[in-house]
């Protein structure tokens, strides 16, 4: 069922191993969007609080911040595809603690520890399995697989969710399970880096050392900051729709903003389309319009209290975002892989990014509970965004024209 090799590299982007992968990433990110969506419909029947949404998605994330010393070398010290198949474990395990009535914040912190330990190593293995060009096209099929989960997981999700939270919490694990055998066919490739220490003390001079190392460089400190905020504001965004539904459309239950952020998925897979034809590794500052945008149409969503209106607005987000956001992760992988190693960068990114998710949804979470009604809090939200990004895209020039 798996081989054994040094490499997987392949001169076709559609080898099996890239297609064991894009289908695992699936499965998995099915499981991870229905959760979410069933786990806020489970907590709002025990009648927690509003504001306990966000902080439940913020223990998820502090999972990420608090293995990523450690999940990088993880990912290089063993081969990827086994890494991500006991990640889906852990994942599946969360599953279960929730379905079997089990405490949802601590089923959810681990489904958070899995995905911690997963994400190096699925963004890692794609620099194993192709290279140069053809890894911002790897990066674009893997974003392309994760969005569709999102789209197809977050509307199963919701829609079973207002039938049967059981039932969908059942499906979650089921999916989990079917992730777990598609990465059986990934190729068993050989581990990126050995030798490493196990010390802990070690493990974390190591990703001190790692985070100097890319914080440092300019390229890769531009693509750190810029995905950090796109993932950060994405996040707040689909808690943000929870609460927008039922105020400016007048429409109640799950099925609503799940629709909605299906379309912000819709959007990312054209957007990841189009970056993969018209972006290259050398043309990468073309995606920096795309990320201002992000926060204008944002603004005009929040300002607006029209369906259809809703679903093009958010469909426009979307390809904003995938064209803004798989170029700089194809650029860090690249950089990352001859500095640190692939799986170290992408643990490095995911404490810069699940930093900012982390602190953004502290800010909203805050803002709910003071009160502040929600269509101020999405025009707020939105305008700082697109002032971060122009931010980021005239700093980067700076150093550019600095440092060419």
């Amino acid at each position: 069922m798996s081989t054994s090799t040094p490499t997987g590299k392949d001169e076709s982007i559609f080898s099996r191993g890239m297609i064991a992968v894009i289908c695992a990433q699936f499965f998995s990110a099915f499981g991870d969007n229905a959760l979410l969506f069933v786990a806020l419909a489970l907590i709002t029947q025990l009648m927690y609080p509003e504001w306990s949404q966000p902080v439940m998605q913020m223990a998820f994330v502090g999972t990420y911040i608090v293995l990523a010393p450690f999940v990088g070398q993880v990912a290089d010290s063993f081969s990827k595809g086994r890494v991500m198949m006991l990640s889906n474990g852990l994942k599946m395990v969360g599953a279960l603690i929730i379905s079997m009535g089990g405490e949802p914040f601590l089923g959810y912190t681990l489904v958070g520890a899995g995905a911690a330990m997963y994400s190096p190593a699925k963004y890692g293995i794609l620099g194993e399995l192709t290279s140069g060009d053809k890894l911002v096209k790897a990066n674009g099929l893997m974003e392309s697989s994760t969005i569709a989960a999102i789209l197809v997981g977050s509307v199963v999700g919701g829609f079973v969710a207002d039938k049967s939270i059981t039932a969908a919490l059942w499906l979650c694990v089921i999916v989990y399970g079917i992730a777990i055998v598609a990465n059986l066919y990934i190729p068993r490739l050989a581990p990126a880096r050995t030798g490493s220490s196990w010390n802990i003390a070690n493990m974390v001079s190591a990703f001190t050392h790692s985070c100097k190392t890319l914080w440092q460089d300019t390229e890769t400190r531009f693509t750190l900051l810029g995905t950090s905020l796109f993932w950060g504001a994405g996040v707040t965004l689909r808690f943000l729709l929870v609460l927008w539904v039922p105020v400016a459309l007048g429409i109640t239950g799950t099925t609503m903003p799940t629709l909605l952020n299906a379309m912000v998925a819709v959007g990312i897979v054209i957007g990841a389309g189009a970056a993969a034809k018209l972006v290259t590794l050398e043309t990468v500052k073309r995606c920096l319009p795309a990320g201002v945008l992000i926060g204008v149409t944002v603004i005009a969503f929040s300002a607006q209290a029209n369906i259809y209106l809703s679903y093009g607005i958010l469909v426009l987000t979307g390809i904003l975002g995938g064209f803004f956001v798989v170029p700089l992760n194809a650029l860090l992988q690249e950089r990352g892989k001859r500095s640190v190693g692939a799986g170290n960068a992408i643990a490095v990114q995911n404490l810069g990014e699940n930093s900012a998710m982390l602190l953004m949804l502290g800010l909203y979470a805050l803002a709910v509970k003071a009160g502040i009604p929600v269509v101020a809090i999405g025009l707020g939200f939105g305008t700082v965004f697109a002032l971060s990004i122009m931010g980021l895209w005239l700093w980067y020039n700076v150093q550019k024209k600095a440092k060419p």
